[in-house]
């Protein structure tokens, strides 16, 4: 005690006095001025209280303030808050943590602001200490402590942990809020998506507030902020749907575009370039770059307009404020941006913005020629060719040929590019290509390359609209003109909905001119803005009584003595409707059966509400987002009656009547870790039964019956419609392994010598047997048939919205775990980090069931025409690397010892399955041969993984999981797999290469 001054005695004293009970209100009141006087932040009305002043000087912030605020959260607060709101003294508590705006700018007011976050946020919250949170985050932004923490410290040093424990406790709130109230009835400026997104514009302005020439722990603090603000998933990679999603580019980006105008603009550039070239790892800097890239405005692919070009003018100088010109010589910085542009999936529009960024306002055809360099590398690669889908074709055959059109003709760089051996070698794979509409790109490519080097080519058949034609001859015309040569001006220009109908043409001629004879009110003299076609009728005067005016009304409702009934649920006309009640609004204020009644009726019209929208304009599409995560995240909380089968019909409509957004979007929802097993297996049921309705195969039968669905002149009267009605619906209330079993059963049974099956002897047949068609005479009087519109069929969809997103996705989850898990390798026990059963994904039990609506979509699907090129061989490479490989990597040293053993005997023979589907079907369309010559390893790896298992089953090795049926369902399957690779490999044995 020889070492503590008398006034650090005084505080003491006053904190021990606080955290013991006080008798009466004015003792606590002059206890809590004492210290708040001491340090400036007493407010002028409470002086009177301070009968007991502390020494100048005494009061040590970093040292006493922690333990005062503790005090005033654990014992002031609870035990005197009501009779301090008496007093109106509420106030003086607040000041401790939160200090009013007479003291916003006093350096004392920011270091007790700092120190509150982590004091609040090291105690369990309470209801006081959210109020707190919510006042210090409207009153006190990040910038604001920014500004406290660096005028702490002299030492850079300590500013930086000072800064780095700021953020921490900024970025962990809303976490803490919703885990204290458990989700409900969270404030809206503590909810994790308003809270974040305020962080984001307050970090920006921290940005626009740096000097031309900032301290190194200046920049240094801001990219720690915009670090943690990456990992809290504030820079995704698009423009996200729900409010709930925080986006910093979409909080952000109007303030940026103002502050890029401005005159300062080039210190402000300047300020995001250092940011930018600051990060210590070149994944964060692609992370805040497809952020980015993804949050610009490119409204059409390839329009031509005026309009369209300035909004691609107007979008690259954002690109060019934020990021600077292209240096060449700055090696770190362009390898993000190349990886970033070649490795995502772009739209054609923001392919004309990369270009017109990079070109620089002085069009630098030495960036533009390292940038062509890399697209012609990857548009001539094979794997690209071959396994990339349309929508990337394009992307990067716009991105080509945009750069070429900003180099003068015959230039040096065209002349070369003509004759380049890879792009000659990259046409040639093209042409080869089975899609036409790839074929095309390919086509494209190499005439437009030509026609600029002053040569000639035409490969003609480019008239019409189908496979890429149309296109083809949009992005023609866009090379005519340069993106960055357009006016600025044009970008303001107001365009029409497309489509508007002329209001003129639906009035009928005789109402519109009687109309126009009619003399003009006084009212429209007046001024008043009223459509002319509603008139009023002039009422007499009645001896009747006035009608109840709203206000009565309400108060007759609430009368409870005329309350004979609960007020029914609406039945929902539109599907906007359906999204409301199946996704209702949260809050502290809920009525429970309400709630109940409102998911019930959801629950049961959601299917027969979708199928009756379905080809009826784009209202489907437009809620199909909406629609399959309110399915998805129901849960049968309030025990409905048939609740499961009800969610799995709406979502099998969902799928199959607008796959192209439905099912990428529950594709997306399934890899997230917030579902159950069983939301996850209605997410895959509905792709696999949605799948399979698509393609004209049989499914369980629909909840609705399709007289409820079906137009009054589609169908019968109810008698005959009964009557011949066809029920093909075998597999009702058949699960997805059964169908599975079936597809395996087939496949196996299927007799190759069977005189159906063989094609040659099918057209001999028909040759033979089927008599020609006799020339008749044409009725001219008939009446010309129209047919009508064509459904979508699965061959149309299934490559690019279903199967490829489903394969792709589970590789980047599969990889980010066994990157995780590696990260952890040298560490023991519970430190260690294990993927296995991951969110539920990678459980054996529900990995078996992704596996079985994989196949199921295979054999759906094996008469599209990426099937051979694509489907086939990414299921059967994802079939094998699942059979062989550990799920996670803490089981390499037991594989090695075991083999196959560790493996669940449900993924192993779920994954045989697979594989015998996939060979199945390249023996059923090309006899193999696409299989069998280009992916030679895979079918050879296929085999002797099949025969391993096999070898070991008949030894009598036993695998975990196995026995009984399973057992008997392995062992057919690997049996089945050697079959199909034998008979496979004896068909084009002598045209396999060898590349041992």
């Amino acid at each position: 005690m020889t070492g503590v001054t008398p006034d650090a005695l005084q505080v003491e004293e006053v904190i021990g006095r606080l955290q013991a009970p006080v008798s009466d209100l004015s003792t606590v009141l002059s206890l809590l001025c004492s210290p708040l006087d001491c340090i400036g932040l007493l407010p002028p009305q409470f002086r009177r209280y301070n009968v007991e002043p502390l020494s100048p000087g005494a009061v040590n912030i970093a040292r006493h303030i922690p333990t005062l605020q503790r005090a005033v959260l654990q014992h002031i607060g609870p035990t005197w808050e009501s009779a301090l709101a008496e007093q109106d003294s509420v106030p003086l508590l607040e000041q401790y943590f939160c200090p009013d705006t007479f003291s916003f700018a006093s350096t004392a007011a920011g270091d007790v602001t700092v120190l509150a976050y982590s004091t609040i946020l090291s105690l369990p919250l309470s209801d006081y200490s959210i109020r707190l949170l919510v006042r210090l985050s409207e009153r006190y932004p990040i910038d604001r402590l920014h500004a406290a923490v660096f005028s702490q410290h002299t030492q850079n040093a300590k500013r930086t942990l000072g800064w780095e424990d700021c953020v921490r406790n900024i970025a962990a709130v809303p976490a803490r809020v919703a885990n204290s109230l458990q989700g409900k009835g969270v404030p809206p400026q503590l909810e994790h998506g308003s809270y974040l997104s305020a962080v984001c514009k307050r970090c920006e302005f921290i940005i626009s507030s740096l000097p031309a020439s900032p301290r190194e722990h200046e920049v240094a603090s801001v990219v720690y902020l915009l670090t943690k603000l990456v990992n809290l998933g504030t820079f995704p990679a698009a423009q996200p749907s729900s409010r709930s999603q925080p986006s910093f580019f979409q909080a952000t980006l109007p303030q940026i575009r103002v502050r890029l105008t401005e005159e300062n603009s080039a210190t402000y550039s300047a300020a995001w370039g250092r940011m930018l070239r600051g990060f210590p790892s070149s994944s964060i800097l692609q992370t805040i770059l497809t952020s980015l890239f993804g949050s610009l405005s490119a409204e059409s692919s390839v329009d031509d307009s005026p309009h369209q070009r300035a909004l691609v003018r107007r979008e690259s100088l954002v690109l060019l404020g934020l990021l600077g010109p292209v240096a060449t010589d700055d090696t770190e910085l362009w390898e993000s941006i190349s990886a970033v542009i070649l490795t995502r999936e772009w739209s054609e529009g923001l392919a004309r913005i990369f270009v017109c960024w990079i070109s620089g306002p002085q069009t630098d055809l030495e960036a533009l020629e390292l940038l062509l360099n890399c697209v012609v590398d990857m548009w001539s690669s094979p794997d690209h060719v071959r396994h990339s889908l349309l929508n990337r074709h394009r992307y990067l055959t716009t991105l080509l040929l945009v750069i070429l059109s900003y180099f003068p003709p015959s230039s040096p760089t065209l002349q070369s590019l003509a004759l380049s051996p890879t792009l000659i070698s990259g046409v040639g794979k093209y042409i080869g290509h089975l899609d036409s509409s790839v074929r095309r790109c390919g086509m494209l490519a190499a005439e437009v390359v030509a026609h600029l080097s002053g040569k000639k080519l035409d490969f003609g058949d480019w008239d019409g609209d189908d496979g890429g034609r149309l296109w083809a001859r949009k992005v023609r015309q866009l090379l005519l003109a340069r993106d960055a040569d357009a006016n600025l001006d044009d970008a303001e220009e107001t365009r029409p909905l497309p489509d508007e109908p002329d209001i003129q043409q639906i009035v009928t001629p005789g109402i519109q001119s009687a109309r126009a004879s009619e003399p003009t009110s006084s009212a429209t003299e007046a001024g008043y803005d009223s459509d002319d076609s509603l008139s009023g009728y002039i009422s007499q005067s009645s001896s009747r009584s006035n009608s109840p005016t709203p206000s009565e009304l309400a108060e007759i409702e609430k009368d409870p003595t005329l309350g004979v009934g609960v007020k029914k649920v609406l039945r929902p006309v539109y599907l906007a409707q359906l999204g409301a009640l199946i996704r209702p609004a949260g809050g502290l204020q809920v009525d429970e059966s309400k709630l109940a009644d409102e998911v019930e009726m959801g629950i049961n019209c959601a299917e027969e509400l979708i199928r009756k929208k379905k080809g009826y304009g784009t209202e489907l599409e437009e809620n199909a987002v909406n629609l399959v995560c309110g399915l998805v995240g129901l849960q049968n909380n309030y025990e409905l009656k048939g609740f499961s089968a009800k969610r799995q019909g709406a979502l099998n409509a969902l799928v199959s009547c607008a796959p192209r957004v439905a099912a990428p979007c529950i594709i997306e929802e399934y890899f997230k870790n917030q579902y159950s097993t069983d939301q996850r297996y209605a997410m895959l049921n509905a792709l696999a039964l949605g799948a399979r309705e698509l393609a004209g195969l049989s499914v369980p039968p629909s909840s609705v019956p399709q007289s409820r669905i079906a137009f009054p002149s589609k169908t019968l009267p109810i008698g005959l419609h009964e009557k011949y009605l066809e029920d093909n619906n075998d597999e009702a209330a058949r699960g997805l392994p059964l169908i599975l079993d079936d597809i395996s059963r087939e496949a196996l049974n299927r007799d190759a010598a069977n005189v159906d099956q063989i094609p040659e002897l099918v057209r001999e047949r028909r040759l033979r047997v089927q008599k020609p068609q006799r020339v008749a005479e044409v009725d001219r009087r008939r009446i010309p048939y129209t047919p009508p519109p064509k459904n979508t069929t699965l061959n149309e969809v299934a490559a690019q919205y279903f199967i490829a997103p489903l394969i792709n996705r589970f590789w980047v989850f599969f990889r980010d775990e066994q990157t995780r898990e590696e990260r952890t390798a040298h560490q023991d026990g519970r430190q260690r980090y294990q993927g296995a059963g991951t969110g539920l994904i990678l459980n054996p039990i529900v990995l078996s069931h992704f596996l079985a609506t994989l196949a199921i979509l295979v054999h759906a699907s094996k008469h599209a025409p990426e099937w051979l090129a694509v489907i086939g061989p990414d299921a059967l490479e994802l079939a094998v690397t699942l059979g062989t490989r550990p799920i996670s990597s803490m089981e390499a040293d037991d594989e090695e010892m075991q083999g196959s053993k560790s493996k669940e005997a449900a993924v192993l023979s779920t994954a045989l399955e697979l594989a015998l589907v996939v060979l199945d079907g390249c023996l059923e369309v090309d006899g193999g041969r696409a299989l069998g010559l280009d992916h030679t390893e895979l079918l050879l790896g296929a085999g002797e993984w099949a025969s391993a298992i096999f070898s070991r089953l008949d030894k009598g090795a036993k695998i975990a999981g196995g026995g009984g049926v399973q057992e008997t369902k392995l062992k057919r399957a690997a049996a089945g797999v050697l079959l199909k690779v034998d008979d496979l490999t004896s068909r084009w044995r002598r045209s396999m290469i060898d590349t041992a």
